[in-house]
């Protein structure tokens, strides 16, 4: 069984060294040591020096010298958008009320998990929601102390700059 000891984010690593692919649901991508099953059903052991967010993209370094690439695994999720700044503003502002952890999206819009409660709500305040199935990637809490995959050669993790 491999053994991964060292993480690093998207584009930080050298992919045409990659051999395979782990794919993980949010809960499962902040880790520090765990036995896992590789995408083709090879054993791989997480590592790592101390617990760490894995995000989409990312690579696991191995001791043998291979690369596994982190995927997010596809989840039950709903995708909201509102007509205003504004609306969505205050979707964010009671989602967040609830602690509920929420992704930003690229296009002003917002994800979390389905839920069909906390999904009649947003609608009720105007919002219009889409259920599906893809990658949830919530931002952190402001008082976060998860740790992140470092980013730039030197950079080290902080708690006020982690995410979840």
């Amino acid at each position: 069984m491999r053994r991964a000891v060292e993480a690093r984010a998207a584009g930080n690593w050298p992919r045409e060294e990659g051999r395979g692919e782990i794919t993980l649901a949010f809960d499962q991508r902040h880790r520090r040591r765990i036995r896992l099953r590789c995408d083709d059903g090879a054993g791989l052991l997480l590592d790592l020096p101390e617990a760490t967010a894995l995000r989409d993209g990312d690579g696991l370094h191995c001791e043998d010298g291979s690369w596994v690439a982190v995927r997010a695994a596809p989840e039950d999720v709903v995708d909201v958008h509102c007509d205003s700044p504004r609306d969505i503003l205050r979707v964010a502002w009671h989602l967040g009320n609830r602690h509920l952890p929420v992704e930003l999206l690229g296009d002003g819009g917002l994800r979390f998990r389905a839920d069909h409660v906390i999904e009649a709500m947003v609608r009720g305040l105007g919002a219009r929601t889409m259920r599906r199935q893809a990658p949830f990637s919530p931002e952190s809490g402001a008082y976060s102390d998860t740790r992140h995959v470092p980013h730039a050669a030197g950079e080290h993790a902080h708690a006020d700059d982690a995410i979840a």
